[in-house]
């Protein structure tokens, strides 16, 4: 179905008229509609009251007498009318617009409703029809609930907007900029251009995404990445807007502004995202389409049937209440704000959706297969075990490597002097430095020459390596002496830094049936350890970039559902070849923009959210499917009278509650996706 009717708000506001009515997808108009039903309910609300308490219909089915005034008769019919023409016109406009674009759907159906009761009411009132058919008070009613059920259904829909309007709001108003002279003065982010050096505070946002230039500084990046712990930014390091500086303030160059920024596109993904179709909302659409036509044929039958058996006001009232009853709007509400929800879920866990298929596909993924370097590890050499020689602690044999190390900036050495600092070990100073390639560094360390080096140091040396080398040398390990006066004081291991989350992702992954499996370009031996390390049950290793995609071709041809799970250039043919492409937001645009789901984080672990997020959103889309499709089915044989010969009758009014409580049910089941812990595991 499609709705898209435009019509004006009692303030003469645009709105659309239902599929929000807009298919539920233009939801930044939400907040209007709030108010605007909200108004239009208690207005009605108001009127409703005297125009139930004055009908003559009414008082007879409660019992009361009306009291003889002069034009009270008159109340009924008179707010009545204003009721249908004012209260009842977002109604009335979008069945019109719906009949227009010859796609009939639920605003029809209530319009229609609304129409036929109207003109039986005013047909009664002036005795052109029979007295039983005057329903002016079962019209204020109908009028009244509509509204109320819409006004909830809005507010719900208006709910899932605020992971944008939060994301929004995480810009600061202000940003302090250091002109030429150095002067810092307080400007508008609006203003800001790249190539700008701002200052920013202790507590303070980053009002831009920018270059540290001056500073270290423990960064809040949760309300981006997801994750609660705070990370160390030092010069050269990049920071995203709406990030919080919470111990110290620093200085940054700004490198994107505006549109450009991480933030703005993090919106942009999300609004796509709520605002895309899914194979399940394609389902709810054609299926509202069925039931407009299921309920108008029951309500043709029904009027057919009733005035044969000779009891015409009767055939009024059925065919009205199977009208009522019968909207299918439960269901048109029952996909959309499911998918708004978990979009919002998502975006707040660190998961940002480009392809709403890629998240509904997520479900049935039997396969994950990781990127091994800068996926399951962290990219970079770490120390991963020191082994001391005679006499020797193992601190002592680090710091005095960190030491020789201190002015190198080999990627090696930084890890040493990494460990170092992890350890909080104190680190003499050294003097005399030298590198050589491919031999390895020395320096003066407290009167006695430190070297450390690979095997061309220790041929040099004419020492022999530690016994355990061979070990890690089959483990694929990086391997380096320290040599102290010529004699081999330890050994130190270095390889590709696992991540401490990767073992708890593939442990999850196991526990809800899914296979694990990482591809590297890397030796064999390498990947076999860390593949050991995290318990991956299978093993691609020496693939060169260009055949990735072959590999998840090759799980595919097994029957296997893949989703790939990588951050570089060389990632991305296989995110784009696999069923689902999961992108790691640090890694290049080239990977995110082949992948269908990206994670803002470098945390493995985010790929259980989007399986979780992804199973929940479907069990909660067929859930409100069932009840939207299945209350319909079953409610409109009740509105029709089949159980008028053992005495039951389902009046209007209660058509229209039971229509408003469908679409109440639907709302809040939808709204338990909110109580989703989609927070990292372990």
């Amino acid at each position: 179905m499609q709705h898209g009717s435009t019509t004006e708000d009692p303030s003469g506001t645009d709105v659309r008229s239902d599929e929000a009515h807009e298919d539920h997808q233009g939801h930044a108009g939400h907040g209007a509609h709030v108010a605007m039903f909200r108004h239009l309910f208690w207005s009605s609300l108001v009127l409703a009251v005297p125009t139930v308490a004055a009908s003559s219909m009414f008082a007879g089915l409660v019992g009361y007498d009306l009291p003889d005034v002069p034009g009270l008769a008159w109340v009924s019919p008179v707010l009545g009318t204003v009721l249908y023409l004012w209260a009842g016109r977002p109604f009335l406009a979008g069945g019109w617009q719906e009949a227009r674009d010859r796609a009939p759907g639920m605003m029809l159906l209530v319009a229609l409703a609304l129409t036929v009761a109207f003109v039986a009411s005013w047909g009664s009132t002036l005795g052109v029809l029979p007295h039983h058919l005057d329903f002016w008070w079962e019209l204020a009613l109908l009028v009244s609930i509509m509204l109320l059920g819409h006004w909830v259904e809005m507010r719900s829909l208006a709910q899932t907007t605020s992971a944008l309007d939060s994301l929004a709001a995480l810009l600061p108003d202000t940003a302090e900029k250091v002109g030429a002279d150095g002067e810092v003065t307080v400007v508008d982010p609006a203003t800001l251009e790249v190539g700008d050096v701002l200052v920013v505070r202790p507590g303070a946002r980053v009002p831009a995404d920018g270059t540290v230039v001056e500073g270290s500084v423990a960064m809040d990046e949760s309300m981006i990445t997801g994750e609660s712990r705070t990370v160390r930014r030092t010069r050269g390091d990049q920071v995203v807007a709406g990030t919080v500086a919470t111990d110290s303030g620093l200085r940054l160059e700004v490198t994107a502004v505006g549109d450009d920024t991480a933030l703005a596109g993090i919106r942009a993904l999300v609004a796509a995202a709520q605002s895309s179709a899914s194979r399940t909302q394609r389902l709810a659409d054609r299926a509202a389409g069925w039931l407009f036509w299921y309920a108008l044929g029951a309500a043709v039958l029904t009027a057919a049937v009733w005035s044969v058996v000779g009891l015409p006001e009767d055939a009024v009232v059925r065919t009205i209440t199977v009208l009522v009853i019968a909207c299918p709007h439960a269901l048109g509400l029952a996909i959309p704000l499911v998918i708004s929800i978990s979009t919002e879920r998502a975006a707040r866990a660190g998961v940002l959706v480009k392809d709403r298929l890629a998240m509904e596909q997520m479900r049935r993924v039997d396969t994950v297969l990781f990127d091994k370097t800068g996926t399951l590890t962290q990219g970079r050499p770490a120390v991963t075990a020191v082994e001391p020689g005679t006499a020797r602690s193992a601190d002592d044999v680090l710091a005095l490597a960190a030491a020789a190390e201190t002015d190198s900036e080999h990627p090696l050495a930084r890890a040493i002097v990494r460990a170092a600092a992890d350890r909080d070990l104190d680190v003499p100073r050294a003097t005399e430095f030298d590198s050589r390639p491919a031999v390895g560094v020395s320096a003066r360390v407290g009167g006695r020459r430190v070297q450390v080096g690979g095997p061309a140091l220790l041929e040099e040396a004419g020492a022999a390596e530690l016994g355990v080398a061979e070990q890690w040398r089959r483990d694929g390990a990086i391997i380096l002496h320290v040599v102290v006066d010529g004699e081999v004081a330890g050994a130190l291991r270095l390889a590709d830094e696992v991540r401490t989350e990767s073992r708890v992702a593939v442990e999850q992954l196991h526990r809800r049936g899914v296979e694990v499996v990482m591809v590297t370009g890397d030796a064999e031996a390498v990947a076999t350890s860390v593949a050991a390390e995290l318990g991956i049950d299978r093993v691609y290793a020496g693939v060169r970039p260009e055949d990735k995609a072959g590999t998840v071709a090759a799980l595919q041809a097994e029957g296997r559902l893949v989703a790939m799970v990588g951050d570089g250039v060389n990632d991305a043919p296989a995110l784009a070849r696999a069923d689902v492409g999961v992108a790691i937001g640090a890694g290049t645009d080239v990977a995110i923009a082949s992948a269908g789901i990206i994670l803002a984080s470098d945390d493995p672990r985010s790929v259980l959210s989007v399986i979780d997020l992804s199973r929940a959103t479907y069990r909660k889309s067929v859930q409100n499917l069932a009840w939207g499709a299945g209350y319909n089915l079953a409610a409109v044989p009740l509105a029709a009278g089949v159980l008028a010969p053992i005495g039951f009758v389902l009046p209007m009014s209660v058509g229209a509650v039971l229509m408003s409580v469908s679409t109440v049910v639907v709302a809040l089941n939808a709204q338990l996706l909110r109580r989703l812990d989609l927070r990292p595991q372990g």
